[in-house]
């Protein structure tokens, strides 16, 4: 025998079905049920959720949103087109629950089973390809609005709004670690730190950091939760990142030849110059420059870390231009390391004698 919940249930998506027969014919491609009732997850207040899919615009007037009073719980009937779950097929983000795991309770015709077959397929095989760079790519995506959100929780001035951004790096936190791991979210809210430390690769107590968010009472609090979230989300991030960029990338002459000659002719003279002047500004946003170098090289090759903005110190720029020459006398190491020797010259005749006997340009 059905039970109450059931036979609504049942109601609704036949409403849905007669209203289209009546209204708009041939809108209606299929009706999908996903969420608590589709994973088992239910409740006393368990809304139904339902996959409405729709051929053309005429479908939108399938959907709605109604108040349930005797059983004080709230519907929202909303119709999804085909455009949008062949995006969601794109797996650009890991809420695609609805487009995978839908239960097919009514179809007008096999072939929309059949399309949305296909479309689930295309997800799977994303899924199952090794993780590369465009899966990191998408997984940034969401890192980097997590920490958009988080410099606008800094920035605000109520604990109110503070918390509304907050709720969003939560948001965006929980996304990039599912797209880092190439995987979405099959079930609903109250499952999700059970599916998050599910995951391999993920920030350690990842789960209770993101609940020291919601258990702050103060915007001081909140702050220091924050950032240590943040932080340590970022740190898994560079360890994926090295990982994947440095596998089987071993530093080499064609991916490093000039580098060093580069960060030479670009740098050393002006952090001289910055020292000579006492002009911070010059030093610091040299050593960012370098910095950028430093973390594009890192990218492609495996090689020792560095952190160029480590040397700064804005109350001797001197000490922070020896800062920087002893940095390069590091990197040059590793520049010999990989076979590579530096291009030095006398005097401007041993080099303009070298290079018009080599036959050959410069290297950028």
């Amino acid at each position: 025998m059905m039970s109450e919940t059931e036979i609504r249930n049942r109601k609704i998506i036949r409403a849905v079905t007669e209203k289209e027969k009546a209204l708009c014919p041939g809108a209606l491609a299929l009706i999908g049920v996903y969420g608590s009732f589709q994973t088992g997850d239910i409740h006393p207040y368990s809304d139904l959720d339902l996959l409405i899919l729709i051929n053309d615009d005429r479908g939108w007037q399938l959907g709605t949103a109604f108040i349930q009073d005797d059983e004080d719980i709230g519907h929202d009937i909303y119709c999804t087109g085909w455009e949008w779950l062949r995006q969601d097929a794109l797996y650009e983000h890991p809420h695609i629950a609805k487009l995978m795991d839908a239960q097919i309770v009514y179809c007008a015709d096999e072939a929309y089973r059949a399309e949305l077959e296909k479309l689930r397929e295309q997800v799977r095989n994303r899924l199952a390809a090794p993780f590369g760079e465009d899966d990191l790519r998408k997984a940034e995506k969401a890192l980097k609005e997590a920490m958009l959100s988080y410099a606008e929780a800094m920035a605000a001035e109520r604990l109110s709004e503070m918390r509304s951004h907050a709720g969003n790096v939560i948001w965006y936190a929980e996304n990039a670690v599912a797209m880092l791991n190439k995987t979405y979210f099959r079930k609903g809210v109250r499952r999700r730190f059970e599916e998050l430390n599910a995951m391999k690769r993920r920030p350690d107590s990842l789960c209770e950091m993101i609940g020291s968010i919601t258990e702050a009472s103060t915007a001081d609090s909140l702050k220091e939760c924050l950032t240590r979230l943040v932080r340590e989300l970022k740190r898994c991030f560079d360890r994926e990142k090295q990982s994947l960029r440095t596998a089987g990338k071993p530093a080499g002459g064609d991916s490093l030849k000039g580098t060093f000659e580069e960060m030479y002719s670009n740098w050393h003279g002006k952090m001289v110059l910055a020292a000579e002047t006492g002009s911070r500004y010059l030093a610091f946003m040299s050593l960012v420059s370098l910095n950028g170098m430093f973390s594009g090289i890192a990218g492609e090759n495996d090689i020792a870390s560095y952190d160029a903005l480590s040397v700064y110190d804005p109350d001797d720029l001197q000490k922070t231009a020896e800062g920087f020459d002893a940095l390069l006398r590091d990197y040059l190491r590793e520049y010999r390391k990989a076979g590579l020797t530096e291009k030095r010259y006398s005097d401007i005749d041993a080099f303009t004698a070298d290079y018009l006997s080599s036959g050959s340009g410069m290297t950028s």
